[in-house]
């Protein structure tokens, strides 16, 4: 499921658990399951945001060489 969420779509989920944590009304076992799951949001972000920067290099190297 976490594999076909935007990075949008990842980074709202992530700040929506980020809330409930920073709530402090949450028991020990729903933190912990909290925590897991923004860490997996996290991941998703993480994952978007190299992908990206990998795209822009490839995109950029082309006219990097055409340049000299």
């Amino acid at each position: 499921m976490s594999d076909e969420l935007t990075y949008e779509q990842a980074l709202e989920k992530l700040d929506d658990k980020l809330k409930l944590l920073e709530d402090g009304e949450l028991g020990l076992e729903e933190a912990l399951k909290a925590v897991d799951e923004a860490r997996v949001y996290l991941k998703v972000c993480t994952d978007r945001l190299e992908a990206a920067r990998k795209k822009i290099e490839v995109r950029a190297e082309p006219e990097a060489s055409s340049e000299q």
